[in-house]
């Protein structure tokens, strides 16, 4: 990873220099837990009579009063050699959990040494030891120590979390709220986060297959509590408005931002060439573009020149009916962009959210929902995030056949694609998918800032390309007077596609279009379009602010309306590995003039998507009210005539 210049390399030996300190914290050290409780964890005795833990009871009168858990002996170590009681001899995976904890330890020990000294802190401290701290300057004392505690879990949690993250697996772990989280300073907040953990680890830990799932649980959990009482916390400036990067592990601190690992997932999937998506021109046309547009985003800048030049596609949907083609052009774009990543030696990452992803305990399914989107968006990768089934996955509000699960994964959506906190790096994209799109939300379907139809084959020829192309080789049948994919040829076929929207296609949409034009005539100005979309928006009242974003955003997505050339994919010495200020100059001389023709094909390629969703949703619900009515009306005759034969 590069270095920014606004970041300080941690060297080695700040680190290194707490290693005893944190040995001396994981051996063992006396904690009196003041908020979280000690948990009932069965205990395997060390030996005949004697326990695990040892007991406590105060002898001084009046003390038993003062507290109500005692102060006890935290082992962590001997905690962690004891998750599997199967073997007397210290594990692989236990000595991995405890090598990243002494390493987050300590790196956290110097982040925290850092801060004091360019905070003041450390000066305080001398003042302090010294009977010599003004008293004008104690609050100010205090406030700095809760900020350095804070410092340190937060860089505690973070820096577990990133070491033990290679060797995470699918097994979980749900340890619940981090309470023990005490902010007199930098070590008692650590003896209380340990404390806490080695509770944690003999209540969910019961072998080593836990083990790792549950310290990574709480590093996580840990950062959460600690990222939410630092929004209000004074005297974190020194630390947010710097960074510091650890070279040995690359590993970098940015204020209170979860670091993750770049890595590449395997993916397992079969990757289809474009030639094999039979149809589908404009959506197969812009998943191509789309694919070629994320390599061009700048890991050290971590941006995208398209995302700040407009065009660059954060979400979208596709639909169509069964059968016609959506998951062969996941296929599609996900092979293009792993190819890609190949060439340039850029981490690829690709998730899935399904069905799998619901859970019947409140709030899993958002969380599920929530990592799903956090995996993707990870600055340090190419993500490509797709929701196979959307309308299966995410419930619509006021709809009772929606799950609490379905609705929590709709909130998480809605809020990460364009939510207030969302920021469109455009490292990744999200694809969302659909046979039935009148069944997704209509504010969650707003946020697919562009529309694939996904229709399938369309012609003649489209129909004997896909023949040919299913049935093998592994026959003798002629071709005949036909020239083979001749009628994929994306330029020629995304040309037609494009013109065949200067035209509504939808019935209610075109009586918007006809009206309009018969009163203003051509829609060749700002105004006259303005008055097509306030026609469109009194004859669909949905059609909002929003769906104005998503039109101009497609516009400026024609507007780059070019394919970065192959050879910029091929050898990445000429564009992927340029420098942020290059790749943009290089991209707007290819970038083209909107004109009107564009502004028209795109209102109503859009509003084409939304009105065929209102028809297709009312004649469902029209359909079903009809069945239920005939259903009754039979009911009732079974009903009466069984009264009469009575």
């Amino acid at each position: 990873m590069t270095q920014t210049a606004d970041q300080m390399e941690l060297r080695e030996a700040e680190i290194t220099a707490h290693y005893p300190m944190a040995l001396s914290m994981l051996q063992g050290f006396d904690h009196a837990p003041r908020i979280g409780k000690g948990k009932d964890a069965p205990q395997a005795e060390r030996s005949s009579g004697i326990g695990a833990r040892r007991r406590f009871r105060t002898t001084t009168p009046g003390l038993v009063t003062r507290r109500t858990v005692p102060t006890g002996a935290v082992q962590l170590m001997a905690t962690i050699e004891g998750a599997d009681d199967d073997d007397a001899l210290i594990s692989p995976v236990q000595a991995t959990a405890l090598n990243a904890l002494r390493r987050a330890l300590s790196i956290a020990l110097a982040v925290a040494e850092n801060y004091a000294s360019v905070s003041g802190l450390g000066d305080l401290k001398r003042a302090n030891l010294e009977g010599a701290l003004p008293a004008a300057r104690k609050t100010e004392f205090a406030e700095l120590l809760a900020a350095e505690a804070l410092i340190t879990l937060y860089v505690f949690g973070n820096a577990t979390a990133y070491l033990l993250s290679a060797h995470q697996t699918e097994v979980t772990a749900e340890v619940g709220e981090v309470e023990e989280i005490l902010t007199d300073n930098g070590q008692t907040a650590l003896h209380g986060a340990l404390w806490e953990l080695d509770q944690d680890i003999a209540t969910h830990a019961p072998d080593d297959t836990h083990l790792v799932a549950t310290i990574t649980a709480f590093a996580e959990a840990l950062m959460e509590k600690v990222s939410l009482r630092a929004q209000n916390a004074p005297r974190l400036a020194p630390f947010t408005g710097a960074s510091w990067h650890v070279e040995a592990d690359d590993f970098t601190v940015q204020g209170f931002t979860p670091a993750t690992k770049a890595k590449t997932q395997t993916l397992t999937m079969t990757f289809k060439k474009p030639h094999e998506v039979v149809g589908n021109h404009i959506a197969k046309y812009q998943a191509m573009k789309l694919a070629k547009m994320l390599m061009a985003y700048d890991f050290d800048r971590r941006l995208n020149p398209f995302a700040e030049l407009g065009g660059f596609i954060f979400t979208f949907m596709g639909d169509g009916a069964p059968g016609t083609g959506k998951t062969t052009l996941i296929q599609m774009m996900a092979g293009l962009i792993n190819d890609y990543c190949g060439v340039a030696g850029y981490a690829f990452r690709y998730q899935n959210l399904s069905t799998d992803n619901i859970d019947s305990y409140q709030g899993k399914s958002g969380q599920n929902a929530k990592a799903f989107i956090n995996n993707v968006i990870d600055p340090n990768v190419i993500g490509f995030g797709t929701i196979d089934d959307i309308d299966q996955l995410a419930g619509k509000r006021g709809d009772r056949q929606s799950s609490a699960g379905q609705l929590e994964i709709t909130a998480v959506l809605m809020e990460s694609f364009a939510g207030a906190n969302t920021v469109v790096r455009g490292n990744c994209t999200f694809g969302m998918f659909s046979n039935y799109p009148e069944n997704v939300d209509d504010a969650l379907r707003q946020r697919a800032g562009a529309r694939f139809l996904v229709d399938g084959p369309q012609t003649r020829d489209d129909y004997i390309d896909i023949l040919a192309l299913l049935m093998g080789k592994n026959h003798d049948i002629p071709m005949g007077a036909h020239e083979l994919f001749s009628a994929q040829e994306i330029k020629k076929a995304v040309a037609a596609s494009f013109d065949s929207h200067s035209r509504p296609h939808e019935p209610g949409l075109m009586e918007v279009f006809d009206r309009v034009h018969s009163d203003i005539g051509e829609l060749d100005t700002i105004a006259k379009l303005g008055t097509y979309l306030k026609g469109i928006q009194q004859a669909d009242e949905r059609f909002t602010g929003r769906a104005i974003k998503n039109i101009t955003d497609a516009v400026k997505v024609r507007a780059m309306d070019f394919e970065l050339p192959d050879e910029w994919m091929e050898n990445p010495e000429l564009f992927l590995f340029k420098t942020y200020d290059e790749k943009k100059a290089m991209i707007e001389e290819l970038r083209v003039p909107i004109t009107v023709d564009m502004v028209v094909q795109e209102i109503n390629r859009y509003a084409d998507s939304e009105f065929r969703y209102a028809d297709k949703s009312d004649e469902v619900a029209i359909e079903a009210m009809v069945r239920d009515f005939g259903r009754q009306e039979e009911a009732k005759k079974r009903y009466l005539g069984g009264d009469t034969n009575d």
